[in-house]
């Protein structure tokens, strides 16, 4: 009879390790297990939120068998990468690649899911009403995260953006170790595999005026890595903002 350290990962256990880990941390989590690391310590390369429950579906199989099937959920996850630019130029003068305007029809797109992070958001900017049209369609899970100090000059307060996106999750930035965070990352993650990287703040200007450089990639690994990075640090840096 096999012991718990000798057994195969059951199916359901399988199907919940691809839900939960990105290629990337599929693949580190094996290369460490196979170089004869502790489970503890290979457990390193997953997000913190995840590992406890990660640790709890490998905990009663074996190395070779906990290998195998992290390997599969690599695999599974791979797929070629490309990387477009996107500029907003003045005067319509950039010539290669998709406009910053066309996001909102990025965003229109989304069959499952959004991230989307900045520092603030103005009204004129074209994101500001799709991501609203976004949050209301039931099978999107939109998250937001945001500057809690960035309300101003015409830009909507966190609680204004929680209202606007009701029912999207919306996070804002809270204090660290006695300091106010500030989030001036600028990204978003479309369906866990379309992730934009922007110089670009929501904003007309930003979309139509201002010279602004962003990438759109594809390429589900990066993109929940990402996405799973900012989950990871949810309860340490940012706080939900409440609906009243």
């Amino acid at each position: 009879m096999l012991g718990s350290s000798d057994a195969p990962i059951d199916p359901a256990a399988a199907w919940e390790l691809g839900r939960r880990l990105t290629g990337t941390e599929a693949g580190l989590l094996a290369d460490r297990l196979a170089d004869g690391d502790t489970l503890t310590s290979a457990l390193r390369a997953v997000a913190p939120g995840n590992r406890a429950t990660v640790r709890a579906l490998l905990a009663a199989s074996s190395s070779a068998s906990r290998i195998t099937v992290l390997r599969a959920v690599e695999g599974a996850r791979s797929a070629p990468t490309s990387a477009t630019p996107l500029w907003t130029m003045p005067g319509h003068l950039a010539r290669s690649g998709p406009l910053t305007a066309s996001v909102p029809h990025l965003v229109d797109s989304a069959r499952q899911s959004i991230t989307c992070s900045t520092f603030n958001f103005q009204r004129s900017s074209e994101l500001w009403q799709a991501l609203r049209q976004a949050a209301g369609r039931s099978e999107l899970a939109v998250r937001v995260y945001l500057d809690a100090t960035a309300a101003g000059r015409g830009a909507p307060t966190a609680s204004e953006v929680a209202a606007h996106l009701r029912p999207a999750t919306v996070l804002r930035t809270k204090e660290f170790d006695g300091a106010g965070v500030r989030n001036h990352a600028k990204f978003l993650a479309i369906d866990h595999r379309f992730l934009l990287a922007t110089s670009a703040n929501y904003s007309w200007s930003a979309e139509h005026s201002n010279v602004e450089f962003g990438v759109l990639i594809d390429d589900r690994n990066l993109t929940e890595a990402v996405e799973h990075e900012l989950r990871g640090a949810e309860p340490l840096l940012y706080e939900r903002v409440p609906l009243f």
